[in-house]
């Protein structure tokens, strides 16, 4: 899968977020009056590319664009303090900054000071910074560093907010939210739904526990996450329970879903451990001439799913 489509799908959940662009924008309006005479920039991050999301004002003489893509390794940003929550600091780059690679990437934007906040999810995760560059020597005090530390935690409690509100709490994978949102768009291509149900589920809960069984169903996300990620427009989601769906927007033939559907099979059938798990599918197909109503691929991945139970479980079945 490509740095640039996981990128593109960061992105597109973002946009999903209630009022992001507006809060975004308030985030850069309220840095800029607190320090009115720098360069405000707002990035995300995946795992090796960085996306400036929002510049709180243009200056071509700094070499920072909104929509921007940066390697990581070529970034800045990354050497902030994520861990400790802790801004990195140059108000005079040629005088301050003594690794001469970051002087290096600094000077090629004509950046001259450089403030770089951390923002981060309660769970740890990396969000991204908020940045304040000059293209010259600037006094950055301990107050309206402050300040700004506390825009971003308000950001972030946001962040996670939305977070919660897409995302399911045990598995990381997206919930019902998320998947009915995305069928309201209209915007719809050729694509597939595979509901998955658990087979031997209820019995995990029965002999070893709930404990052991949220373990399994995370184990079971992560194994299903690993497979969307593989594919170009996918993603996973749980429905509650032991029930999930894939969900790709793309365009295959008869023996490529098969080969995602053995994929899936094999990979929630394999386990080293005392407990056995296993799934069945129910898979339906649509195109984007037809109305796509997530209610009826539900309904018909459900027959579809109850005639893979019928034929003796850990396989799949179309609608």
């Amino acid at each position: 899968m490509g740095v640039l489509y996981i990128m593109e799908t960061l992105l597109e959940e973002l946009q999903r977020y209630k009022n992001f662009d507006e809060l975004a924008n308030d985030v850069l309006d309220l840095a800029k009056a607190i320090l009115p005479e720098q360069l405000f920039y707002l990035s995300v991050f995946s795992d090796t590319q960085q996306f400036i999301l929002r510049l709180s004002n243009e200056r071509k003489n700094i070499h920072i664009t909104e929509g921007m893509i940066v390697d990581l390794n070529q970034s800045v940003c990354k050497r902030v303090n994520f861990e400790k929550n802790q801004p990195l600091i140059y108000e005079d780059v040629n005088k301050n900054c003594s690794i001469d690679e970051v002087k290096m990437l600094l000077n090629g934007a004509n950046i001259q000071s450089y403030l770089g906040l951390p923002i981060s999810l309660t769970n740890g995760e990396k969000f991204g910074t908020l940045c304040a560059v000059n293209d010259e020597a600037s006094l950055l005090d301990k107050k309206s560093i402050d300040l700004l530390q506390r825009i971003v935690k308000l950001f972030s409690y946001y962040l996670d907010l939305e977070r919660f509100a897409w995302k399911d709490m045990l598995t990381e994978l997206y919930n019902r939210r998320y998947l009915t949102q995305y069928f309201e768009d209209p915007q719809h291509q050729n694509g597939a739904l595979f509901f998955l149900d658990l087979d031997g589920f209820k019995k995990v809960n029965d002999v070893y526990g709930h404990d052991t069984g949220d373990v399994v169903l995370q184990e079971v996300a992560s194994k299903l996450q690993l497979i969307v990620d593989e594919q170009k427009d996918a993603f996973a989601v749980r429905l509650g329970g032991d029930e999930f769906v894939l969900h790709f927007s793309q365009t295959n033939s008869q023996q490529e879903w098969d080969k995602i559907a053995n994929q899936v099979v094999n990979a929630l059938s394999t386990w080293d451990t005392p407990y056995k798990v296993s799934t069945s599918i129910g898979i339906v197909t649509y195109e984007e001439d037809n109305d796509v109503s997530l209610t009826n691929l539900l309904q018909h991945a459900d027959k579809a799913l109850y005639h893979a139970k019928a034929s003796g479980k850990n396989t799949f079945s179309f609608f």
